[in-house]
C-alpha cells in the first residue's frame, strides 16, 4: 500500500495548481466515503489513480473511471509519469471514429454551436431569435401539459426561417411532433426517453453530463453534442456534483474534443472568455440573458467576449 500511495501523492503533488482539486465532502452514514476495489483492480497504478483522484475531491464514479485511464495510459506510453494527465480517448477505452459506422449515431450538428441561450419561454426564444443567437433552448417549467405543448410549438414557429438553432428541454414527444431541431436531456431523462424515437425522427440530441463517468457513459449513445457543468456555482438548479471549475473544464474539453462540447453553468461575462479558451464551441448561459436589463445588448457583448 505505501508504494500505492507514494504514486497517487506523486500524481496529486503534480497537478496540484491545476485547478483540478474541490474540497472533499464531510462524509457521514447517508454519505460515505469513496471506496477502492482492490480486488478488480487491474494493477497499482489504477489503485493509485483512483485513490489520487480521490484526494483531488473527484466523486467515486469519477475516481474510479480515471484509477483506469491512469493504469491505461502508463501502459500505452510505456512507463509512469505523474505530470501527464490522462487526456487521450485511448486512455479512458473511447473511440472517437465510431460515430461513423454506428448506424445509432444520432444526426451531427455544427461542432461550434456558439453562445447557446437556456430561455424559459418561447417569448424569451423569440427575442432571442431576433437577438441573433445561434442555439436556444426551452427550458419550460410546468406540469400542464398543454402548455408544455403550446410552448413547444410556439417556439419551434420562432426559429422557422431564421438560423437561429432551437433545442427542447425534456421534453421530447413534443419536440418530434413540432419538429424542433433537437432534444436536451439531463442523465436522469435519459432513462426515460425514447431515443429511438429521437433519432428515427431526425432531431438531434444533446446529453447532460457532470464528470468522467458520464461523459464515458454517454459516449455509447453517441449524441449529437455534449454538455459539460456545472462549471461554476448556479442556483438555477441542485446539481449532483460540485462546481467543476476551469481546471477540470479544460481537461475534459481535450478528451471529448471529437465532440460538439457545451459547457453550462453558473457562465456570465466575467467568465466566458476563460471558459470559451478551454476549446468547447459553445458555451451556454441563463441569468446573463435573463436577468440583463438590457438583454440584445448583453449578447452582444458575450459574444464578442468569447471571440477574444
Amino acid at each position: 500500500m505505501s508504494l500505492i500511495r507514494d504514486l497517487a501523492e506523486q500524481i496529486v503533488h503534480a497537478h496540484r495548481k491545476e485547478d483540478l482539486c474541490i474540497p472533499i465532502q464531510s462524509f457521514s452514514l447517508d454519505t460515505p466515503p469513496p471506496t477502492i476495489d482492490n480486488e478488480h483492480a487491474a494493477d497499482h497504478y489504477e489503485l493509485a489513480g483512483t485513490l489520487a483522484a480521490i484526494e483531488m475531491g473527484f466523486i467515486e464514479a469519477d475516481a474510479k473511471v480515471l484509477g483506469r485511464a491512469w493504469s491505461r495510459m502508463v501502459y500505452q506510453d510505456g512507463g509512469f509519469n505523474p505530470s501527464i494527465w490522462p487526456c487521450r480517448p485511448e486512455n479512458f477505452n473511447l473511440l472517437p471514429w465510431i460515430r461513423n459506422i454506428n448506424p445509432k449515431a444520432f444526426p451531427e450538428c455544427p461542432k461550434r454551436l456558439g453562445l447557446y441561450a437556456v430561455l424559459p419561454n418561447s417569448d424569451w426564444v423569440k427575442r432571442m431569435v431576433d437577438a441573433e443567437v445561434p442555439t436556444v433552448q426551452l427550458r419550460f417549467k410546468s406540469t400542464d401539459r398543454s402548455q408544455q405543448k403550446k410552448e413547444v410549438i410556439e417556439s419551434v414557429a420562432a426559429v422557422k426561417g431564421s438560423k437561429t438553432l432551437l433545442f427542447i428541454n425534456d421534453f421530447w414527444e413534443d419536440a418530434i411532433e413540432a419538429g424542433a431541431y433537437g432534444v436536451h436531456l439531463g442523465q436522469e431523462d435519459m432513462e426515460t426517453a425514447n431515443l429511438d424515437a429521437i433519432r428515427d425522427a431526425g432531431l438531434r440530441l444533446g446529453l447532460s453530463t457532470h464528470g468522467y463517468a458520464e461523459m464515458v457513459y454517454v459516449d455509447r449513445f453517441c449524441p449529437s453534442y455534449i454538455a459539460i457543468g456545472a462549471i461554476f456555482p448556479t442556483p438555477i438548479k441542485v446539481m449532483p456534483t460540485a462546481p467543476q471549475g476551469l481546471g477540470r473544464l479544460y481537461k475534459y474539453a481535450k478528451l471529448m474534443s471529437h465532440y460538439p462540447l457545451v459547457a453550462i453553468g453558473g457562465i456570465d461575462e466575467n467568465s466566458i472568455h476563460a471558459v470559451s479558451q478551454s476549446g468547447v464551441g459553445s458555451v451556454a448561459v441563463i441569468r446573463a440573458i435573463t436577468n440583463s436589463d438590457d438583454p440584445k445588448s448583453a449578447v452582444k457583448r458575450l459574444q464578442e467576449l468569447m471571440k477574444t
